[in-house]
């Protein structure tokens, strides 16, 4: 009670930054973990924030969390959230749109107050509620773009280019983005996209990558960590893919390579996660019968740092067409734990220029499994090279991709769009790295 008296004290002198997406912890998905560390970090700062979002729904040990949760200048409300099919596109959708009739419903009972809010692409269609509420009653808005859809649709065939839902949904996605107060992408070609789309958007788009935070994920020696352990990897070369098995990534180059790797026991694969592609990359490890591929399932938020560290090389991909699309932040944990990266992509993509620009890994197309099993086995009997390769992962992720300098980046763009007079006096960081 005292923690929501406070809160309510506050409210009276203090803009609110609202932010909504349907995923948070307790559930696994990367991008709920780092909303929770942003706005963390942001409340830290002196900005009073507000997290609507939904019961664990998609990936989650836990499937129940507190319904309103109060700390200090953050305040988690939570509604119940269906699990209809989560794993299935149509289930997920309709979850989503459950969801996004939840959050208004709140929303609407707030809007006089004129907060900022912050609107997520969990689910893709959320932001359309910004778009929305803005022409009704004129409340700004903010809209982070983790995925482009509905291009992700048309790029996974699930629907045609001309199909009357994408274009209607193009349609009202250009209407949504022209009165957008600020649209934040997490890379140059989703920049690149949204502006062909939208060109007069340009003032209000910034790029603002993904992070990890060093001081939770570091190098780990082997000796000091549980998870090798406790899953028999201490004597192996381990090539890790951790994360969402979706359909925008290529998993198929990287069983390939494990195919051509299969009667050499000192290399393992281990792929953790789950996802669409799940089921069917392990009927293919199966029919294979390869005996050098692990799988195992999402791990615990406290784990992350161990299963991480585990890793000798890591895995990122993006199938065909994807760049742009998705930008995956599964790669940043990896540059926090200073491993090397294989980055399986399109030629030309965000990835392939992060990991070669800056020495921390190689790229490989799509395909090309013959190419990264000849890297994989170098790297195992190149251990020098091996580590010079994650010590520059780990400067680029101190370097580019430091916590506090996004947080700083975040509330730099945020702080234009909140009432001037209830405007907070935000703290700077002081743990950024010079």
């Amino acid at each position: 009670m005292a923690s929501r008296r406070r809160w309510r004290d506050q409210r009276r002198t203090h803009a609110r930054l609202t932010v909504v997406s349907q995923f948070f912890p307790p559930d696994f998905a990367a991008t709920g973990q780092l909303l929770d560390d942003l706005t963390s970090r942001m409340a830290a700062r002196g900005l009073q924030v507000q997290v609507l979002t939904g019961m664990p729904a998609y990936a989650y040990s836990d499937e129940r969390a507190e319904a309103l949760e109060f700390e200090p200048n953050r305040c988690i409300r939570r509604s119940r959230a269906s699990r209809f099919w989560p794993r299935r596109i149509r289930g997920r959708a309709v979850n989503g749109l459950l969801f996004v009739l939840r959050a208004g419903q709140r929303l609407l009972r707030s809007l006089q107050r004129g907060d900022l809010i912050l609107y997520t692409t969990e689910p893709p269609y959320l932001p359309l509620l910004g778009w929305l509420l803005k022409t009704l009653f004129r409340t700004p808005y903010v809209v982070l773009l983790y995925d482009l859809y509905p291009d992700v649709l048309v790029e996974l065939k699930i629907l045609r280019e001309r199909h009357p839902l994408i274009r209607l949904w193009r349609r009202l996605n250009r209407a949504m983005l022209a009165q957008a107060d600020e649209v934040i992408v997490l890379s140059e070609p989703m920049a690149e996209r949204v502006l062909a789309q939208v060109p007069d958007l340009a003032p209000r788009l910034s790029i603002i990558p993904s992070w990890a935070d060093p001081d939770a994920i570091r190098p780990l020696p082997r000796s000091d960590n549980w998870f090798v352990e406790r899953h028999g990897l201490a004597d192996s070369f381990n090539v890790i893919y951790s994360g969402n098995q979706g359909r925008c990534h290529d998993l198929v180059t990287l069983v390939g390579t494990a195919l051509l790797l299969r009667h050499d026991p000192s290399i393992r694969f281990v792929l953790i996660g789950h996802g669409p592609q799940h089921s069917m990359l392990s009927r293919l490890v199966r029919d294979l019968a390869l005996p050098n591929v692990l799988f195992l399932p999402y791990q615990e938020r406290e784990a992350l740092p161990y299963s991480l560290a585990a890793a000798d090389l890591a895995v990122v991909s993006l199938s065909r067409g994807a760049d742009g699309l998705v930008a995956p932040c599964k790669v940043y944990g990896h540059l926090a734990a200073g491993t090397p990266v294989a980055a399986i992509t399109p030629a030309g993509s965000h990835l392939q220029q992060l990991v070669e620009g800056q020495g921390c890994g190689r790229w490989f197309a799509n395909g090309d499994s013959h190419g990264l099993a000849a890297w994989i086995a170098d790297l195992r009997d190149q251990p020098a090279q091996a580590r010079s390769l994650g010590q520059a992962a780990r400067r680029l992720l101190l370097d580019q991709a430091h916590p506090e300098r996004i947080c700083d980046a975040y509330l730099q763009r945020l702080a234009h769009h909140l009432p001037e007079a209830r405007r907070p006096a935000l703290r700077s960081a002081t743990t950024a790295p010079a």
